[in-house]
């Protein structure tokens, strides 16, 4: 790679070689299939027939083109941060008093699953909003995600992460903005906020980040049910998590050797969205954007990009007990408003109780009643809404 200036934002634009995809489609004709789980659910693990058929429709139907073609219809860019390579959408609205948003995504998904939010953001009122719900977007690739490079050194943490976005919006030229995250994209996010960049405003999130470290209240009904929900994640639903919280490397030579590996490995993530993303490949009933085509799109990115491995190793980073951020004391609550929904198929549906025991300036909080963990992804006008209501008295 050539060496360029240091802080220099340059235009990027995907281009697939035939030759990767004629592999790729090699790679999942050779797949050596184990067989059939011994249970009539996913208690075992990804089921064989939805595993079997994504593949088929993958290697057959499947057109990646259409994906190269979506990304390259919105404006991306790259620039070195701290050592890092990091690949961005940057789209600009053309309402004149439009509110900068930096919006991350988390784990197992990629920019993609945000595309279909661009419109709604920046051109609400094509979308049923006003011109004052507009927003300039950038979604940045995580490190070590996509198009974005790997980290060539430890230390690359959610507040990393959190400090190379302020200072990608610095570069951008904005001097008041807005954040949102889920999943890993929630950690960043929050780190963010404790930061406290002096341009940032407010932040929206749709996952607790405290919840996964701290103890919350048990009082209420709706408290109990939260804190069984996250018993059940942490009993039986976190395997991926515990992986590549301490072993990334070890599950990295088959997300990084088998494509059907990184599928299945991508798949299992909560109850929810697995169940709809069976449903697509299975039954052909997608719900809401979850489909086929769509999932795929995502997963092929990890592929093509190799990123499986480095992918993993995010977590070891801002979850592993060996990892240098492990041990270190949380820095204090945002002091700037925050903004939190649940959706009804996250992996536990938060309390408002649970938000202003995290966070001690709740501006905004509302629970929807569809969509799930991928929210932006899975529902993108109703996301959108969302987001346009939790930082509308910030402009």
């Amino acid at each position: 790679m050539a060496t360029v200036e240091t802080g220099a934002i340059r235009p990027f634009t995907v281009e697939i070689p035939e030759a990767e995809l004629e592999a790729l489609r090699g790679r999942i004709a050779a797949t050596r299939w184990p067989s059939r789980e011994l249970v009539a659910d996913r208690s075992q693990g990804v089921q064989l027939a939805t595993v079997q058929e994504l593949a088929r429709y993958w290697a057959t139907e499947y057109d990646v083109r259409r994906c190269e073609a979506r990304l390259n219809a919105v404006p991306q860019f790259t620039t070195e941060i701290d050592g890092a390579d990091i690949h961005f959408i940057h789209v600009r609205s053309r309402h004149e008093n439009a509110l900068p948003l930096i919006m991350t995504h988390g784990w197992p998904g990629s920019v993609i699953e945000m595309i279909d939010s661009v419109g709604p953001l920046t051109d609400p009122t094509a979308h049923g909003g006003g011109a004052e719900d507009a927003f300039h977007l950038v979604l940045p690739s995580l490190p070590g995600y996509g198009f974005s490079g790997e980290p060539v050194e430890v230390g690359w943490d959610l507040g990393r992460t959190a400090g190379a976005w302020a200072e990608l919006m610095r570069r951008l030229g904005y001097t008041r903005y807005v954040a949102q995250g889920g999943d890993v994209g929630a950690g960043v996010t929050d780190a963010m906020g404790r930061q406290a960049p002096e341009s940032l405003i407010g932040i929206h999130t749709n996952l607790l980040v405290p919840a996964l470290s701290g103890t919350m209240p048990t009082d209420t009904d709706e408290e109990r049910a939260a804190a069984a929900q996250i018993a059940t994640f942490q009993q039986s639903g976190n395997g991926y998590f515990v992986e590549m919280a301490t072993r990334p490397q070890t599950i990295g030579y088959a997300l990084l050797d088998s494509p059907v590996a990184l599928a299945a490995w991508m798949l299992d993530h909560d109850t929810d969205s697995y169940d709809k993303i069976a449903r697509a490949f299975v039954d052909g009933q997608p719900v809401g954007n979850l489909s086929r085509d769509h999932i795929l799109d995502n997963v092929t990115l990890y592929w093509l990009t190799g990123t499986g491995a480095s992918a993993a190793r995010s977590y070891w980073e801002a979850y592993g007990p060996d990892a240098p951020a492990a041990g270190r004391p949380p820095l204090p609550p945002p002091a700037i408003p925050v903004g939190f929904t649940t959706f009804p198929g996250e992996i536990w549906r938060t309390p408002r109780s649970w938000v202003e025991a995290s966070y001690p300036n709740v501006a905004y909080f509302n629970e929807v009643d569809r969509g799930g963990h991928f929210a932006a992804w899975e529902e993108p006008e109703l996301f959108s809404s969302e987001v346009r209501a939790a930082f509308g008295s910030l402009r």
